[in-house]
């Protein structure tokens, strides 16, 4: 996003938490593109024939940012994590709801590759890997952190640093050993829940 894209939206998120009523409308087309690109990235994950769509995800992260505005909002990172928060609460959610219906059958394997860019099988049990994710928050709250938002957020290394007030080689550090951490627990999980 270039400079000036940044600086206003920091500008609208200030205005939108000090009280301005269309400071979020003016937001939104700023940022829809990379809420788009957001949504995408997510739905790749999923399963196909999955029923959200794109545009069905961005509409319900607005409706759920229409609650945020007493959040005291940094920049346009922070707005893109707490996005990424909510995209994935979104679907999880969803997965869940699916989940119940079923009562446990059909359900997917999640497999987690060791690459830099994290990426999760199509046919991915999000679930699984959402309460992996829950787990590793209560034992190291940052990792877990780190994960939210370089995986499910996009963010760079940089801008994940940034967003925690950490070094970019701390944020490395821990996504190598959360990325370790959850394959392990989402094979137990799998192996638990065949």
């Amino acid at each position: 996003m270039p400079e000036s894209s940044t600086q206003e939206v920091t500008q609208l998120l200030v205005a939108w938490r000090q009280g301005k009523q269309d400071a979020l409308d003016e937001l939104i087309p700023v940022v829809y593109e990379e809420l788009r690109r957001q949504a995408h990235r997510y739905l790749q994950r999923e399963q196909k024939g999955h029923s959200l769509q794109t545009t069905a995800l961005i509409n319900e992260t607005y409706l759920r940012l229409l609650g945020c505005q007493k959040v005291s909002w940094k920049d346009r990172a922070h707005f893109f994590a707490v996005t990424a928060r909510m995209m994935r609460r979104i679907l999880v959610d969803y997965a869940r709801s699916r989940r119940s219906q079923r009562r446990g059958g059909d359900l997917a394997k999640t497999t987690l590759d060791q690459k830099l860019t994290f990426p999760i099988a199509r046919n991915s049990d999000l679930v699984a890997l959402d309460d992996a994710l829950n787990e590793l928050a209560l034992k190291d709250e940052r990792r877990s952190r780190v994960v939210e938002l370089r995986f499910f957020g996009g963010l760079s290394i940089e801008e994940t640093a940034e967003v925690l007030g950490v070094c970019p080689d701390t944020v490395v550090r821990d996504w190598r050993l959360a990325k370790v951490w959850l394959a392990r627990e989402v094979k137990r999980s799998a192996e638990a829940n065949p």
